[in-house]
């Protein structure tokens, strides 16, 4: 089975000092990324570890197919015990730094303890240096990647880093690369943040050695020739058919129809685009570079969870008053999905809706944790009481914009995924608008054949992760595609997913994690919930009660 090649780069950084170690036998059983670091961090951390503690540990980890030139590739996993939801959580970014990262000549990146001073971390293939940067404390993730292109001629492309809301703790911070794009969900940024750690830079000629099978070709190819709406729109080319189904959060969750969706639209976002944007070696393109030259505002986005964030959710129907949310979000470093509907939650406790400026001062606040923003920066799971706003979480972590009322397989997956209320853990909507061919649909309402189709799909994603491969491979990335570029039976490559995700539930487990967790705020709306629950259990082979039958290990 084709999987990442090289060690395991161990940081110490109580100790400022590091080690190598053969992982070969991770490798060869989960193939790399998500999988990979998910290994790891069962084994390595504690079960009773603080997300915000020395115990918890940071993986960055890249797959086999970043020894490639293949379209989808261009992605990199980071993972660790989550600050927000308080579980094992990954979060994987696009932009240009696996390659870089997989030049280094490690599979995977272990930080462990934490710097009694402010660091930039930088890893090459003949080693690690410690760089103190005490004057970076504070600084915007441009000004730190401004002082890596300084310091080491190095570019955005070589670096992940935290901004402000890393350094003060905020529990849905990002870490951050290629200035924007994200490790968003999860908080893992806070995790850097409490290593003291501003950046880490991956520069190298120690690509590993992995043959890819030409098939790899026929990918790029198709990538390149197709005409998608997403190369003009990205993922807010659904914002119109969210609307239309009565799908589109607004309000705080209030309603689920926006009557200003015109306004923030992917026509409205396309009118913005001014140049093509791509990660690396993909020839799908599909990233939006917009900027507003009126108003002084350019950022690359908003995609379509950040229009529903920082848009319907929170009454706004200027499309430049979300791409100026959008770009504080990544100066600052935070989860556009969670600090938008953070921020909407505080517009619903103020009758605020529609306040473009307070938004914007608000999400500054919350970076720096000033005034009510050290509440918010604790996430609506925490905050909500003293809101008085109901808590639309799962695990802690806040909806995205595909609604569960309406799609309710969507909203079975939010319920049952390790890291919570996360579109991207089964990508189950998309079987339900549907962005599929009807003959692979299935109807919005109700739960019949849906359980077993989420495991697979959540085995699916997460063999993806491992890969490492973009979700916009949908559609390209067929069974026979990954059966040749992985040499192994498709059903074997979805036992790698599968196991991936029963050790994030088992590790879950561990830290008091069951079936009370797997639920939603709107459960008594959902006739049947409860049983196709209990099937999705029965189909894991895990108890009734939400826990993994028999302790499970990484070797078995």
């Amino acid at each position: 089975m084709l999987h990442a090649e090289g060690p395991l780069l161990s940081i110490d950084l109580t100790e400022h000092s590091h080690d190598t170690e053969n992982i070969d036998e991770v490798l060869e059983t989960f193939i790399g990324g998500r999988g990979v670091a998910t290994a790891l961090a069962h084994e390595r951390i504690p079960s009773d570890a603080d997300p915000l503690g020395t115990d918890n540990r940071l993986y960055f980890a890249t797959g086999p197919l970043q020894a490639s030139q293949m379209s989808y590739t261009g992605r990199t996993n980071a993972t660790a015990l989550s600050p927000l939801t308080n579980g094992l959580a990954s979060s994987n970014a696009g932009g240009f730094v696996s390659r870089n990262l997989a030049a280094t000549g490690y599979s995977a990146i272990e930080l462990v303890g934490e710097s009694d001073e402010p660091l930039v971390i930088h890893i090459t293939d003949k080693g690690v240096e410690f760089e103190p940067v005490p004057d970076l404390e504070g600084a915007l993730v441009s000004e730190v990647t401004e002082h890596i292109e300084e310091k080491r001629d190095l570019t955005e492309e070589n670096a992940v880093a935290i901004g402000p809301a890393g350094e003060n703790l905020v529990r849905f911070a990002s870490i951050m690369t290629t200035e924007s794009r994200a490790f968003g969900r999860g908080g893992l940024g806070a995790v850097m943040g409490k290593k003291n750690i501003k950046a880490i830079t991956f520069e190298g000629d120690s690509h590993p050695e992995i043959e890819i099978p030409d098939i790899a070709n026929d990918v790029h190819r198709e990538a390149a020739t197709s005409d998608h709406i997403m190369k003009r729109q990205g993922t807010t080319s659904v914002t119109d058919l969210a609307n239309e189904v009565n799908g589109l959060p607004t309000r705080y969750f209030s309603e689920q129809r926006f009557e200003g969706a015109e306004g923030i639209n992917g026509d409205r976002v396309e009118e913005k685009k001014f140049k093509k944007g791509t990660c690396s070696a993909c020839a799908f393109a599909c990233k939006l570079p917009t900027k507003d030259e009126e108003r002084g505002v350019e950022t690359e986005g908003p995609e379509f969870e950040t229009v529903m964030a920082f848009g319907s959710n929170c009454a706004i129907d200027d499309i430049v008053d979300v791409m100026q949310s959008n770009e504080l979000c990544d100066e600052f470093g935070m989860d556009t999905i969670s600090c938008g509907n953070t921020v909407a939650a505080y517009l619903a406790s103020e009758d605020a809706f529609g306040d473009a400026e307070l938004i914007h001062e608000t999400v500054e606040k919350i970076a720096r944790r000033e005034g009510v923003g050290d509440t918010l920066a604790e996430g609506i799971s925490r905050a909500h009481e003293e809101l008085g706003v109901g808590n639309w979480t799962v695990k802690s972590l806040s909806f995205a914009g595909h609604e569960g009322r309406t799609l309710n397989g969507q909203a079975l997956a939010y319920a049952v995924s390790n890291r919570g209320a996360d579109h991207m853990y089964s990508t189950f909507y998309a079987w339900e608008y549907p962005l599929v061919g009807n003959e692979e649909a299935y109807p919005q309402e109700g739960f019949e054949g849906k359980p077993e189709a989420i495991a697979e799909q959540e085995n699916a994603r997460a063999l993806e992760d491992c890969g490492i491969v973009c979700r916009f491979s949908r559609g390209v990335m067929n069974p026979d595609r990954y059966e040749k570029l992985f040499s192994a039976e498709y059903d074997e490559l979805l036992d790698v997913g599968s196991r991936v995700v029963e050790l994030e539930r088992e590790f879950n487990n561990q830290r008091g994690f069951d079936r009370t967790d797997d639920t939603l705020p709107y459960v008594e709306q959902l006739d049947g919930f409860d049983e196709a629950l209990s099937e999705y259990y029965e189909i894991r082979g895990w108890n009734d009660d939400g826990t993994v039958s028999g302790a499970v290990s990484a070797d078995d």
